[in-house]
Parts: C-alpha cells; structure tokens; sequence
C-alpha cells in the first residue's frame, strides 16, 4: 500500500481508530488482503467447489489489478438462500447491481494512474482524500461493491441460528443477548430512510456497534470494521417482498453464515 507519501492527517486517523490494529490487520479485517482474508470464512467446502480461476477472480475483486476491479462470483448457486431470498433477485443484485458499482469505479479511475492498483479499502477509508471529481463515485460505487462484497461472504445456504465461542460472547457483553442485538440490527435496518444498510460493526477499541448508514457509505471510512451488514436497498428484494422489508429482514436472518462472521470477528479483534 502507498502509505510512505500519506500525510501526517491521514496517519494521525489511522492511528485514531485503528488503535492497536496493525495496518496490515486493520485493512484485513475490513475485507481486504487476498481472498482468504474475506472469503476463506466460507470454509474449506465451499473452496473445494470452486475453480483456481474463481478463486483468482475473488482474490482481484477488491485488490485492483492491472484491468481494474473485478465482481468477484457468488460462492453459492443463485438458488441457493431460497425461500429466504430468491433466484431472480439474487441474479439481478448480484449480476446487474453488483456489476454496475464495479463498472463505475473503474471507469472513475481510469484517468487516475496513482489510484490504480490500490485496494478498495484503502480508498474508501482515504476517501477525504480522493481527488474532488472522482469523490463521489468512489464512495458510492466504491463503496457498493465493498459492502456488496461483504454481504455475499455472510450469507449462505443452511445459514441462520446464533453465533458461537468469541463473538457469542461479545454479542452477549454489547447488547444482553443475542435477541436483543437482532432486534437492535433489525431496528437500524427498518428505520434506516430510503436506501441504505445495517451492520454490526467493531470500532478501534474493539466493541461492538449496531449502526446503519445510507446508500453505499462503508464503514470503513468511519474507520469501523464490518462484521455483517443487510442490504435495505429495495433491489435487495423488491421482486419478492415488495415494499415488505420487515418480512425481508426477518427471512434475511435465515441466510446468514455465522461462522463467517466469526472468522470476521476474530480478524478484526486480532485473534
């Protein structure tokens, strides 16, 4: 990463919040650093049914190459979180919305040669940063295929249940309990205006937060680490639920992959 030319603005954030995380280990633990960092919690079963270039297209997503930015493919069948969320909405999230925050940024970067080549974390967490014209997209479109990038990692077939070990743990210590904690995600999710998401996130000393956050505004360039996040945009399930997103939320839970979300955890705590 670039971080020799950063200045003493930017290093003196860092340290802010990223606190007693490494660079290295605070980046990773938001979603970056090859695919094992974001995509290995899907365990050693779903590597096995993917292909050495599947697994190099996930590895490229967020860490930009010589072509840019790439959408890297679900690790499921587009079936697979039915009845939950179903196959023609996850084609379309996946295919159509996905795709487009990838096409943006990389056409915004194009005339940019000193941003290329740099992970999306790290611009997204420099967004102050970025040059004026290009501002926006990167935090929008950058931003949409990080979190999007997330929430495929954090769902999964057979998902649902409670959390186990560490992170049931601090879920516990946070809220009460983890009842509480759904109802507070889900709270944020439901109250969030228009488009948006809500997440579970862990701040630089290391404690859980229930936030949302408009359209495509990552955590990351509040300086938090995401855990899991549920996407309230109504292309998340318009075709399904229609304006019904407490019934979406409720089926959302169904879908996630809490041994995911864990190995996010003990990432980002540095375990």
């Amino acid at each position: 990463m670039k971080n020799q030319n950063a200045t003493p603005r930017v290093w003196s954030t860092i340290q802010a919040t990223a606190r007693s995380f490494s660079r290295r280990r605070f980046l990773g633990s938001l979603g970056i650093g090859g695919a094992a960092a974001l995509f290995a919690p899907w365990g050693v079963s779903a590597f096995a049914r993917m292909s050495p270039r599947s697994l190099a297209t996930l590895d490229a997503a967020l860490a930009a190459q010589a072509g840019g930015f790439t959408l890297p493919p679900l690790p499921y069948d587009y079936n697979a979180l039915e009845p939950h969320i179903d196959e023609a909405t996850m084609r379309l999230h996946h295919d159509k919305h996905h795709a487009t925050y990838v096409g943006n940024i990389n056409t915004a970067l194009a005339n940019y040669p000193a941003l290329q080549g740099r992970d999306i974390v790290d611009l997204l967490y420099h967004i102050n940063d970025m040059p004026e014209a290009i501002r926006t997209t990167i935090r929008n479109s950058g931003g949409g295929h990080l979190n999007h990038s997330i929430f495929w990692a954090t769902m999964g077939p057979k998902g649902g249940g409670q959390p186990v070990g560490a992170l049931a743990t601090a879920i516990n210590t946070a809220f009460g309990d983890f009842n509480t904690f759904k109802q507070r995600l889900t709270a944020a999710a439901t109250a969030q205006f228009g488009s948006g998401w809500g997440w579970l996130v862990l701040d630089g000393n290391k404690q859980l937060q229930v936030i949302s956050r408009p359209n495509q505004d990552a955590p990351v360039m509040e300086g938090l680490a995401a855990l899991v996040g549920v996407d309230v945009w109504e292309h998340a399930y318009y075709l399904k639920y229609n304006n019904r997103r407490a019934d979406y939320l409720a089926a959302w839970w169904n879908t996630v992959n809490w041994e995911s979300v864990s190995k996010r955890y003990d990432q980002a705590r540095g375990a």
